[in-house]
């Protein structure tokens, strides 16, 4: 007798019968979950890597999953498939009070004390790697601002110089990483992603556990640093696996994530000029001189195109929990153990709380409008609750420190043809990278007034 199926009542779109709807969530997952939602609501299912997973679109249920009141959803689990081998004991893969205790312990590497120093690092090298891309010619940016913020990862988060030799070898390395959480091979066989994946991971933790003795006895500021002194109130501290597993994790997510962002940004900027100068007008008036915290507190216009840039291509499309006991949404049961998705990326186009959702609008982020806040999820690129984004600030920062390196010195201009579509699994980029042509700014005028 044939076993029913317990998601019988969960409706999902057509998918393949090899791949499910793997390579559909790969090649385009927004519009997979746009066509779903508007074909059965906010709960649907996806065949993904063999599974089926229940997909949740409505700000509501994604509040209700993050915030996880009834401390019914494992993030450690429901990150299994993806990364449990390639990126053990990072924070995603911890739950409840294991990760609370992870989680105070690294909070101290993100004071502002920290904080300030890494901008420090940071905008002192911003300048001149900016100074040395091509202009005249296009190129491609994503490509471009991975390696510049590897090599400022290199410098803020090692304490590395930003063109030490092995950058290149750490790139490499973390792209294999990434590739390996998303292929479909899942076992170590020669000539595949999953196998050069784990090599490369190899490679990372060996060369972060042979830093930590060193770092844990000096005084470096650089992040990498900090971990390895880092303490909760109590004096805990961490073991040296620990440390390197915590900060491979690190060093991969804030490298994608805000490359991705950036190149968003980019992509935003390259279509809509009036914006672009608005930016710049702004970096101009904030004057010359070192990056300071006060300039980052000025940068508002700079903050609501980043927002809204967020809002429609977020780095991380959606976020998967597993129910460690069986529940009941709005009258539909998930069994326990069923992998369950909080989808951001819908919550961020909801038209029910984003007038024109698919337009590009940062004026919707103004006090007036305000459209942000029409629910306490509407906006979540960072995601919420407990595993809320550790490095939010950190990303916004470095965000900021590189729109003023860039739109002191350069116009931006798109080079590519007719509408630009983004992959959204794992981390968000543009199919087919960004071509852009960099111009040289003029000078702007003194008296030309702020918008």
């Amino acid at each position: 007798m044939a076993k029913s199926d317990p998601l019988a009542h969960i409706p999902y779109p057509p998918k393949s019968l090899l791949f499910g709807h793997t390579q559909q969530v790969i090649g385009d997952y927004f519009g997979l979950a746009r066509r779903a939602t508007e074909e059965f609501g906010d709960v649907f299912r996806i065949n993904l890597l063999g599974r089926w997973r229940v997909a949740f679109t409505s700000a509501d249920a994604v509040e209700y999953i993050l915030t996880d009141p009834d401390k019914l959803f494992s993030s450690a689990k429901g990150w299994e498939d993806a990364l449990s081998q390639i990126f053990p004991g990072g924070l995603m893969l911890r739950d409840f009070d294991d990760h609370r205790a992870h989680r105070r312990i690294m909070q101290a590497a993100f004071r502002k004390p920290a904080m300030d120093s890494y901008l420090v690092l940071m905008s002192a090298e911003l300048d001149s790697l900016v100074a040395d891309w091509p202009t005249g010619q296009p190129f491609d940016f994503y490509a471009a601002i991975k390696e510049l913020t590897l090599r400022i990862g290199a410098r803020v988060f090692v304490g590395l110089p930003a063109d030490a030799a092995e950058t290149a070898q750490l790139n490499d390395d973390f792209i294999a990483e990434v590739n390996a959480a998303i292929t479909l091979i899942r076992r170590p066989l020669p000539l595949t992603k999953f196998r050069r994946g784990l090599q490369g991971r190899a490679r990372l933790i060996a060369r972060f556990r042979a830093l930590v003795a060193e770092r844990r006895s000096g005084d470096g500021v650089d992040f990498f640093s900090q971990m390895c002194r880092a303490q909760d109130e109590d004096g805990q501290f961490w073991s040296d696996e620990e440390i390197a597993d915590h900060f491979n994790f690190l060093m991969m997510a804030a490298h994608d994530t805000t490359a991705s962002a950036l190149t968003t940004m980019a992509w935003a900027l390259g279509t809509q000029p009036d914006w672009q100068e608005r930016l710049a007008l702004e970096v101009h008036h904030l004057g010359d001189g070192p990056m300071t915290p006060d300039i980052l507190d000025q940068m508002l216009q700079t903050d609501a195109v980043f927002k809204e840039a967020l809002r429609l291509v977020p780095p991380v499309a959606l976020v998967p929990r597993t129910p460690l006991r069986d529940f009941e949404w709005n009258g539909i049961k998930i069994p326990a153990g069923v992998p369950v998705s909080a989808n951001l990326t819908m919550v961020m186009r909801s038209p029910e709380l984003y007038a024109n959702p698919d337009d590009f609008d940062p004026e919707r982020f103004s006090d007036n409008r305000a459209e942000d806040r029409n629910h306490r999820f509407a906006f979540v690129p960072f995601g919420g609750g407990a595993h809320k984004c550790i490095g939010m600030h950190f990303a916004s920062m470095q965000v900021k420190a590189f729109t003023r390196a860039l739109m002191r010195r350069y116009v931006l201009r798109a080079a590519w043809d007719g509408e630009k579509d983004f992959t959204r699994i794992p981390i968000a980029k543009p199919k087919g990278g960004l071509p852009i042509i960099l111009r040289t700014r003029l000078p702007l005028s003194e008296a030309t007034p702020l918008p």
